[in-house]
């Protein structure tokens, strides 16, 4: 996964040189308005959310908490040097994303889970990347998510929004297709 393997990179050439935080991220829930990750009309005619999850929790954030998860984090100082925060606003199967979405969008959104095999022959730009990333997240659910315990994010930013908030606040800004 080249986005995985760069962060990973950077991480090792910064580590050890110079004072150093890390902060690991979730999947951004805007790749739902931004990205085209959003609910798509099935052949029914009835939209679907799509990912290769199974039934597996995948951990989502809102873009705009990572900057106030990152503020929190340089407002501990230095006592924060050295150490990682894995921060996410919520983990979510695609069956609770997809209940969410029917609630915020007010139709029916159906989760279609995929495999990544099938993910990843979509064939769109970055199709193959993104599906061995949620096959990652999948194989390795309780891992990714253990990494990103919400208290830690909550305490970083008391305002973190879980997924149905950010629905709230950005689902007339879901492109339906």
């Amino acid at each position: 996964m080249p986005h995985f393997d760069a962060k990973g990179e950077a991480n090792k050439f910064f580590s050890g040189r110079v004072p150093t935080t890390l902060v690991n991220t979730s999947f951004y829930w805007d790749n739902l308005i931004h990205f085209g990750m959003g609910p798509k009309k099935g052949p029914d005619g009835v939209l679907a959310l799509t990912l290769p999850m199974a039934d597996k929790r995948l951990s989502g954030i809102a873009a705009a908490d990572i900057g106030k998860c990152v503020y929190g984090v340089l407002k501990g100082g230095t006592a924060n040097v050295g150490k990682t925060f894995g921060i996410a606003g919520e983990h979510v199967t695609g069956a609770q994303m997809a209940a969410e979405l029917t609630k915020a969008l007010g139709q029916p959104i159906r989760y279609n889970a995929v495999t990544p095999e099938q993910f990843r022959g979509f064939g769109f730009p970055g199709a193959d990347d993104l599906g061995n990333m949620f096959q990652f997240y999948a194989e390795f659910e309780d891992y990714f998510t253990g990494a990103r315990p919400l208290e830690v994010a909550r305490k970083l930013n008391p305002e973190l929004q879980d997924f149905a908030t950010f629905l709230a606040r950005n689902a007339k800004r879901i492109p339906l297709g």
